[in-house]
């Protein structure tokens, strides 16, 4: 890297910040930007940085905390739901394309084990590139967004195999061994003892999540020391990292089981705030250098062959992706994008390109050539995704609908979400002339309730810009009723963080959720079905011979003794042996709550036959 740290520091930063907004105001997306930003800082163009491949190394680190933030968000149970479309969607795409890149090096005159090589390299996606899109795109749990991030996890798994079954490779291809310094000799454990450590490491990490960092953590969080709770975070997924070196796998494998481990915890969005930043600019730097290290040397010598091989590749890739969406059975709009997301070439294949070149399994010149193939193909992605939005979506029909942007209507209230619960809440203000300004993501859904007479405006409630156009800086009242528990924890967060003027009242969906609210310090929060069930108690109470105001007066202190159960169970969520005494005393406590108060009203029995010794009197609370 030429000049000093700062100095490289300030190019990077000075590149990112006048391209990347540009790239993403012309619709291009950020990937692009950072792609462009590399090429012109690059060694072939300025030449600010002559050493792209010391940045890319130190970038994978990006890719490395992405992983461990996409674990956080994967509790162990749906990791083992999504079993049949890791081995199925995972195994089939990594298999097909090895054999088939595999018998087309072979026909171009490679050695048998080049040609495997290059096979399980190419065949590799960019977790990178692709995680990035469907994050930007919010398709991460749609069918496509599952589908294809089953298959990228599968990859970032089997590259621990690919990388091991090397050594064997290098002995039916016999190349000179190249030292480029990053595929360094594996100091670890060897052989037996591999198997072993590789136990006892990932059993080490399962145990110590659960029984030494969650209390690690309610300790940090006791100390109310912010940048204490992200050192540990860092600390946890550099540990992780290591641990993997060591082990000689996949640092990016190593960080996400660590997040996998801590998806239960407490303390999971604060580990995702905390990462955040962090995963963001050392992601772009990623991008940065791989848009660095085109070798457009290598491409001017040979520019159609190496065009050829990226335009062979990525046809070749998209058509067995294709083919298993058939298999799987895709709608066919998805079915093409799952197939453009994934068809490029990924940044683990400059892994496994460096550590074959140590190990002797392929020829120096064969890897430069694919390593720009791999780059070329990465760069080309987006450009793929823009043309699919523009070219395929409208031709199907499925382009998502969407409403009005939002405007500024000076309205008291701000509902975000227009379901069953933010209907109900906005229906009761407007009894009262409240006029609410309504933002929803659903565009079919905006669409219905228009025909009803309700202005409903477009947006994500998590977009501080957007919500500043829609008024949220003058509302006194803020209204969150979106169904997904995520991005309700994430506009609250959000919200009370830029809009502190106004009170937030969230709807939660069970009692965790309920825990998350109330760890974001939300005006109220209150679980969308408690009261309905209470209603139904209620009513059969009455049926049963109760007189009404004595079953609404039990409803009353039922809701009112809950709630406090679970203000004390929040209180005390890091200690699972202390919230698990809280529960199993709850019920006799409730009961002697509900008695005494009958006590206070001279009966211990709520039968309508007592009604005329007046404890049908109404309480004012």
């Amino acid at each position: 890297m030429d000049g000093s740290l700062l100095q490289s520091v300030f190019v990077f930063l000075a590149a990112a910040c006048l391209l990347v907004p540009i790239s993403k105001l012309s619709g291009l997306g950020s990937v692009i930007g950072y792609l462009i930003a590399g090429v012109i800082i690059g060694p072939f163009v300025l030449g600010f940085i002559s050493e792209p491949e010391t940045i890319l190394h130190f970038s994978e680190f990006g890719v490395v905390m992405m992983l461990f933030l996409i674990g956080l968000e994967l509790q162990p149970k749906h990791l083992w739901e999504m079993r049949g479309k890791l081995l199925g969607l995972g195994g089939l795409q990594v298999g097909l394309t090895t054999v088939l890149v595999t018998f087309a090096a072979l026909a171009l005159g490679r050695p048998t084990g080049e040609a495997i090589v290059i096979g399980m390299a190419l065949a590799l996606s960019s977790t990178a590139i692709a995680l990035q899109i469907m994050q930007d795109r919010k398709i991460m749990k749609d069918t496509v967004g599952r589908s294809g991030f089953s298959v990228l996890l599968f990859q970032d798994v089997i590259v621990i195999a690919m990388i091991a079954a090397l050594p064997f490779l290098a002995t039916m291809s016999g190349f000179e061994v190249v030292d480029d310094g990053h595929g360094k000799d594996h100091h670890g454990p060897q052989g037996l003892w591999l198997a072993a450590s590789m136990f006892a490491v990932f059993a080490g990490m399962i145990l110590a999540g659960r029984f030494v960092l969650r209390p690690l953590f309610k300790l940090i969080a006791k100390s109310q020391v912010r940048e204490t709770f992200t050192a540990m975070a860092l600390l946890l997924v550099i540990g992780a990292a290591l641990l993997m070196e060591w082990l000689g796998l996949s640092a990016a494998l190593g960080a996400f089981i660590a997040g996998v481990v801590l998806a239960d915890s407490d303390y999971r969005h604060q580990l995702e705030r905390d990462i955040e930043p962090f995963k963001a600019l050392l992601l772009g730097l990623f991008f940065i250098s791989v848009g660095m290290s085109l070798d457009f040397n290598a491409l001017g010598q040979n520019p159609l062959g190496i065009m050829g091989l990226v335009i062979g590749l990525m046809a070749l890739k998209f058509a067995v992706l294709f083919i298993i969406g058939t298999i799987f059975k895709l709608e066919m709009s998805g079915r093409l994008l799952f197939s453009t997301l994934l068809c490029q070439a990924g940044e683990f294949g400059f892994v496994l390109f460096s550590f074959a070149l140590v190990q002797g399994a392929v020829r120096p010149e064969t890897a430069t050539v694919l390593n720009a193939v791999i780059a070329i193909s990465m760069a080309l992605t987006p450009l793929l995704i823009l043309g699919y939005d523009k070219f395929v979506l409208p031709r199907f029909g499925t382009a998502k609908k969407t409403g009005e942007t939002p405007e500024n209507n000076h309205h008291k209230v701000l509902v975000l979400g227009f379901g069953r619960v933010g209907q109900v809440a906005a229906r009761l203000l407007h009894t009262q002339k409240i006029e609410t300004t309504i933002i929803d993501l659903d565009g079919e859904h905006i669409e219905f309730v228009r025909k009803f007479g309700h202005r409903v405006f477009y947006g994500d409630a998590s977009d501080i810009d957007l919500l500043r156009k829609a008024g949220a800086h003058e509302a006194d009242v803020i209204i969150i009723a979106i169904d997904d528990t995520e991005k309700a924890t994430e506009a609250a967060h959000e919200i009370m963080q830029h809009f502190p003027q106004a009170k937030v009242i969230a709807r939660a969906r069970n009692r965790g959720h309920l825990f998350d609210l109330l760890a974001e310090e939300v005006d109220f929060a209150e679980r969308e079905t408690i009261r309905g069930a209470l209603a139904m108690g209620q009513k059969a109470l009455e049926y049963l011979d109760y007189a009404p105001e004595k079953a609404k007066r039990l409803a009353d202190d039922f809701l009112a003794f809950d709630f406090k159960m679970a203000q004390e169970a929040f209180e005390m969520r890091g200690d699972l042996d202390a919230l698990a005494s809280h529960v199993q005393t709850g019920h006799q406590r409730l009961m002697d709550t509900l008695n005494a108060d009958a006590a206070q009203y001279g009966t211990q029995d709520y039968s309508e036959e007592d009604e005329d010794d007046g404890v049908a009197a109404h309480r004012e609370d």
